[in-house]
Formats: C-alpha cells, sequence, structure tokens
C-alpha cells in the first residue's frame, strides 16, 4: 500500500513539474466544478483497462471500439470512406487481394506480405466497427481469420519472406486490427494469440530484434502492444520484452532518429512510451525535445504539420513543401495515444490542427482519390514532376486512388481513430470529452452504472458544444472537458446555469458532480481571430479562428486525365488569381479581418470550397510579380513586409481543410518604410 501511494505521489509530482497536475483549489468547492491541469491519477478506472503497476497510471484509458458513436460531419467521413477508395481498396490495390496474399495463406506464402495490406487492414477493421457496417466488419473478419489460422507452433505469425531478417514491422500494424477487432467482439483467442507472439519474439537473438529500417524506428508500435497485452495479463516478462524493445529501437530519446517524414510522426513518441515502465522523467521530455526540435525547424507553417516531402531536408521548409498523407494520420494517432499517457491538452490541440487543417486535403472530398503530399501553399494538382524542389520524382500532387502505395493503404486509419478518441475514460471512474465534434458516447461511469452522452456542435466551425445526459439513474461521476490553448475565456452552464471559468484557463474544466437524466452541459469556447508572423519563413502570415486556419479561396477547376469511371483520376487548376498578399495588422486582427459568413445547417461534407460553413473576409492587395513556377510549384516566398502599388481588394478565406488548392501563409503588405519590392 505505501509503494503504491509513493507511486502515486510521484506520478502527480512529474504532472506537475512538466505542466499537469491535481485539481485546483477551484475544483475543491461547490460539488467539486473547476479547472484542473490533468486528472488526478489516484483513483484509477474500473471499468476499463488502463496502466497495471508497475507502469505509470495514465491520465485516460482508452474506450472499447464502438463506445463512441459519430455523428454530423465526422461520420460523413467515415461514411465517405467506406463507399471510397479505402472501402473498397481490394478493387484497385493488388496488395489487397486476398487470393494473392502472403497474409491469407496458412503457410505465409504468396505475392505480396509486406505492409500494405496490415496498414489497410488496420484502418478498414475500425471503419467496419466505428460505424457498424456490417459488409466491412465481415470483410476484415475474413484477413482476421486467415492471420489467426496461419500462427506457427512456435508463436510467430505473418509472411514467411519477413521471416528471414527477421521483419516484424508489418506484423506491429497487424496487431492493431487484432486489438481492435477483440475490443469489438472479446474474441478468446486474441491475447493468447499475441502472448504466443510475444513469446516467440523473445527467442529472437537480440542482435536480429529490430535490426534496422522501419522496423527499428518505428518500434514503439510494438511497445504500445506489448503494454496492451501486459495490462491484460499481468505476465511479468513482458516488461522485460519492452526494455529490451525500448533498448533495440532507434535512439530517439538521444535526438532525432530519423528525418523521413513518416519516422518522426511515429517514432518521436517512443521516449514517452517507455517512461511509462522507467518512470524516469528524461524519457518524457525527450519526446517533448523531439518535437519541438522538429516543429522549431520545419513546421514554421500553418496546418499543424512539418514539411517532409519524403524527409525533412535543411533549406527546404516553406509552406511550398509537403507532408505524406502517412506522416499526418500517424501524427495523429500519435497525439491521441500523448494525451492519454499525460492528460496535456496540448497533444489534443495538435491533433486538432492537423485533423482539421492538413488531413482533409489529402483526399479528394469524396474520399475517392487522394494524393502523396499536401502543402501549405499549393496552387496546382497535376502530375508533372516537380523534383528536385520536391524530393520524390514523379507525380506527387494529383488525385489518384491508384498511386501514392503507402499513403493508399495507411490512410485508412486516420478518421477512425480519430473518432475513437473523441471520448475516453478517466481516473475515479468518469469521462473526458478529449476531441471535439458531433457524437454520442454510452459508457460505464461511477460505481457501475452505464451513461450515454449526445454531444451536439458544429465544431470546430462554431463555437458551442452541447453535452446531454442520459442514465437510468442518477449517478456520480467526473466529466472532463477539454479546454483548447487557443481559447482565452471558456464558458460553461448546467443546466441553464452559468459557472465561472479563469480568464486564460488552460487544462480540463473538471465537473465531478450526481448527474441525472435530461441535464445539459454547455460548453462554448469563443473563437476569436488571431494572426500569426513566421520569421523563419519569410516572416509570413496566417490567420486562425480558433482551431481553423484559413486559405485563400481559389475557384477549382477538376480535370479528369486517368483512373476509371468508378474510381477516376483527377488534376486541379485554379481559375482565379492566387498572388495576394494580406493587408492586416498583426496585433489587432480583428480590426481588419471580419466573419463573413456563418451557415446556419452545416453540409454533410462541410470540407469543401463550396460548403466551407465559414468564411473571413480580409483586404488584401496582388503582388504581380509572385508567378508560379515552370513546374507548377507556386513561387518561394519573400520576406514581409512587401510593398505592392495595386489596389485594395478584398478576398475571402475559407477553412484550409476546405481548400484543396490553397495559400495559407501570406506576405504581409505594408505602405511602411519597411515594405520591400518583390523582386
Amino acid at each position: 500500500m505505501i509503494s503504491r501511494l509513493c507511486k502515486t505521489l510521484a506520478y502527480a509530482v512529474t504532472l506537475l513539474s512538466l505542466g499537469s497536475g491535481l485539481p485546483s483549489t477551484q475544483a475543491r468547492v461547490a460539488d467539486r466544478i473547476g479547472v484542473v491541469d490533468a486528472p488526478s491519477p489516484s483513483s484509477p478506472n474500473s471499468h476499463y483497462p488502463g496502466n497495471r503497476a508497475p507502469l505509470m497510471p495514465s491520465a485516460f484509458n482508452k474506450l472499447p471500439i464502438g463506445s463512441v458513436r459519430p455523428e454530423g460531419w465526422v461520420r460523413e467521413q467515415l461514411r465517405l470512406m467506406a463507399d471510397g477508395f479505402t472501402g473498397h481498396l481490394p478493387e484497385i490495390s493488388q496488395w489487397c487481394k486476398f487470393q494473392d496474399s502472403a497474409w491469407a495463406n496458412p503457410k505465409g506464402q504468396g505475392k505480396f506480405g509486406w505492409e500494405e495490406m496490415p496498414y489497410w487492414l488496420k484502418g478498414f477493421t475500425d471503419l467496419g466497427y466505428v460505424l457498424g457496417d456490417q459488409r466491412i466488419i465481415g470483410e476484415a473478419r475474413k484477413w482476421i481469420e486467415a492471420i489467426l489460422a496461419g500462427q506457427r507452433e512456435d508463436g510467430y505469425f505473418g509472411t514467411e519472406e519477413n521471416l528471414k531478417t527477421p521483419d516484424i514491422w508489418p506484423n506491429m500494424v497487424v496487431l492493431y486490427a487484432l486489438r481492435s477487432h477483440y475490443e469489438a467482439t472479446g474474441d478468446p483467442r486474441i491475447v493468447p494469440f499475441v502472448t504466443r507472439y510475444f513469446r516467440w519474439l523473445t527467442t529472437v537473438p537480440k542482435e536480429k530484434l529490430l535490426p534496422g529500417s522501419w522496423q527499428q524506428v518505428r518500434g514503439g508500435d510494438n511497445l504500445d502492444s506489448i503494454y496492451w497485452v501486459y495490462n491484460r495479463t499481468g505476465d511479468d516478462w513482458l516488461l522485460d520484452l519492452a526494455r529490451l524493445n525500448h533498448e533495440r529501437t532507434a535512439d530517439w530519446a538521444h535526438g532525432i532518429a530519423s528525418w523521413h517524414g513518416v519516422n518522426i510522426a511515429q517514432g518521436f513518441r517512443e521516449p514517452a512510451q517507455y517512461y511509462q515502465q522507467s518512470h524516469d522523467l528524461r524519457d518524457l521530455r525527450a519526446t517533448l525535445r523531439d518535437y519541438d526540435t522538429v516543429y522549431s525547424q520545419y513546421a514554421q507553417v500553418p496546418g499543424g504539420i512539418y514539411g517532409a516531402d519524403e524527409n525533412a531536408r535543411k533549406d527546404h521548409y516553406g509552406p511550398r513543401q509537403g507532408t505524406e498523407t502517412c506522416a499526418m494520420v500517424e501524427m495523429m494517432w500519435s497525439c491521441e495515444m500523448l494525451t492519454a499517457i499525460t492528460g496535456d491538452t496540448r497533444w489534443a490541440d495538435r491533433c486538432e490542427d492537423v485533423a482539421f487543417n492538413s488531413f482533409p486535403a489529402s483526399t479528394t472530398p469524396d474520399l475517392k482519390g487522394l494524393h502523396y503530399l499536401t502543402c501549405p501553399n499549393q496552387i496546382q494538382l497535376d502530375r508533372t514532376n516537380k523534383a528536385p524542389m520536391i524530393e520524390n520524382e514523379g507525380d506527387m500532387f494529383s488525385y489518384n486512388p491508384f498511386e501514392s502505395r503507402c499513403c493508399q493503404h495507411n490512410v485508412a486509419f486516420g478518421w477512425p481513430y480519430f473518432a475513437e478518441h473523441l471520448w475516453m475514460a478517466t481516473p475515479g471512474n468518469g469521462l473526458a470529452a478529449v476531441l471535439y465534434g458531433p457524437c454520442s458516447v454510452v459508457a460505464k461511469v461511477g460505481k457501475d452504472f452505464e451513461v450515454n452522452i449526445t454531444e451536439t456542435t458544429d465544431y470546430p466551425f462554431g463555437d458551442t458544444i452541447t453535452f446531454a445526459i442520459y442514465t437510468a439513474r442518477a449517478a456520480r461521476f467526473p466529466l472532463f472537458l477539454r479546454v483548447p490553448g487557443w481559447c482565452q475565456r471558456p464558458q460553461v452552464a448546467i443546466n441553464g446555469e452559468q459557472f465561472d471559468v479563469a480568464t486564460a484557463t488552460k487544462g480540463w474544466i473538471h465537473l465531478d458532480r450526481t448527474w441525472k437524466e435530461g441535464d445539459r452541459v454547455e460548453l462554448v469556447l469563443p473563437m476569436d481571430i488571431a494572426v500569426r508572423v513566421w520569421a523563419r519563413n519569410q516572416n509570413s502570415i496566417s490567420v486562425d479562428r480558433g482551431p481553423l486556419t484559413y486559405s485563400l479561396r481559389i475557384g477549382e477547376n477538376w480535370q479528369r486525365y486517368g483512373g476509371t469511371d468508378q474510381w477516376p483520376a483527377f488534376e486541379v487548376f485554379p481559375t482565379t488569381s492566387w498572388n495576394f498578399g494580406l493587408v492586416v495588422d498583426p496585433r489587432k486582427p480583428a480590426s481588419s479581418i471580419t466573419v463573413a459568413k456563418r451557415v446556419e445547417k452545416l453540409a454533410p461534407q462541410p470540407f469543401t470550397v463550396e460548403n466551407a460553413p465559414v468564411s473571413l473576409k480580409v483586404e488584401a492587395r496582388r503582388i504581380r510579380q509572385w508567378k508560379q513556377e515552370s513546374n507548377g510549384l507556386i513561387g518561394e516566398l519573400q520576406p514581409s513586409p512587401v510593398s505592392s502599388e495595386e489596389l485594395t481588394e478584398t478576398v475571402t478565406l475559407i477553412p484550409m481543410g476546405c481548400a484543396r488548392l490553397r495559400v495559407s501563409a501570406f506576405p504581409r503588405i505594408s505602405d511602411g518604410k519597411d515594405a520591400r519590392p518583390w523582386k
């Protein structure tokens, strides 16, 4: 008991030292309504598996898949996925054809057996269970049954080819699909299957465990599944394996182990994952340091993600550098995981930044095509080669359901994982609204009550979120509502009664009370207009309103060039001018930018130019000398402020996620003496 208390106190001190801690004084009075930096781990959740000792208690526990039912625009992304290329990838991708796949062969033999099908199955399985789509569930189950049937007596599963090294990277991805299947069905075969596999892994000679390439830099994915099965079995030898896995993973604790864009998105979190076992603050700080190192150099642009058009490269960090779709979905997942481990709201903010501003433009609005790279400034999506300014040769920008081999498959888990993490379980048998979007959640709370909470909102386009509580009998449990870092004046009311929340509150609004049928909580997150100045990128500016960054509205001309009638490939060309600088005062942006359009009802798919729910009006001037390059790339930015003798016009900005053609990092126009002509 004393040892356990010491660990709890040590964890609390850890959180405090990182800006996350125990409830503030406000939270101790008036039915415990106030603000906390993070939930206290002192009382674990008895309904949903969390970290077993000696692992650190986590701030949040994942709810089983299916607990969260997305609605509104979130559900529409998933429905479009089901009808789009993700839901029909075996018709499109040679790597997902059952008859040719080594993953479907009892002896692991076949043409294709590396990461592609596992990438797809990881998201496809979750898509089926989150939507409740029986067609998708049935097809995913066919693959899962084949994988289960192919496990060897020694515990290894997977393809014969991958066993030679061995290369266990694809297996790490498959384990996520098996975990989701277990959450949804309780299939009693899964935990023993995974346990036998990890037993086999202990027999692999140390020098052959994670020997290099993707598996070494992405070893954190394996670590996550080791902890997952340990938390369900309590087998101590799994912690020994976890320690070895950490030692054999690329050394992210002492710097950036790989500058490959997707490796960064997956690898930087590994020290914080291992911190759960090591209890060493240096591990947690290593992840924070890695994030800051990458973002301070290559993410000095809007959109929430860094430029790495394959690798993050010296002197290639402007807003026309692209990011792989793979890196976006992996960064979202890393942020979701780190939110659960630490309770730090910054990770949820960062997840939303990528999800709302960069990720939607990686696919066509109907989710029937995707491209490899998405950039903050990207004015033409054509097939022409843009190397060496873009690292890879060939077509990186056009939308084609048959191309972008890794992203074509890995994109599948982006929206399903986002939907699953809208809500999480908390210590003290409570619930937390972690990410915001229209949905409902059914979960156990308190002593053993089931509660249904519906979340009605237009967020991220609107500022009001309403939670309606449905419970068969009164139940006391804590409810945590995230205060985004950009919000200065959050407001909360329970059944119409307003409660004071400190100005510039950061962290979680903590509502610990006895809830009854029909209770309603209204959270308002006022969305102010703000302008960011990107000093590292020529003092360019971007415009934000709440969680959304805004991009110039550019007319789009979609031209089909290939594919099939069902799965067409498109190039997109601009039909309106794009070379504008903004006439704004970064210190007083609201004086020169106005909210111009708010629709009464969101379109099912709001992430399009036509359906943009909110737009901004801002004064601007053309910069005639700012031109498109011969390869279709937008011209590089030049230092702001910039002079322009053109007439001032009013232009329209729309959310970045609505804009496939986009200018989101703008030159700033000035008539002052410091303004420079565009060369």
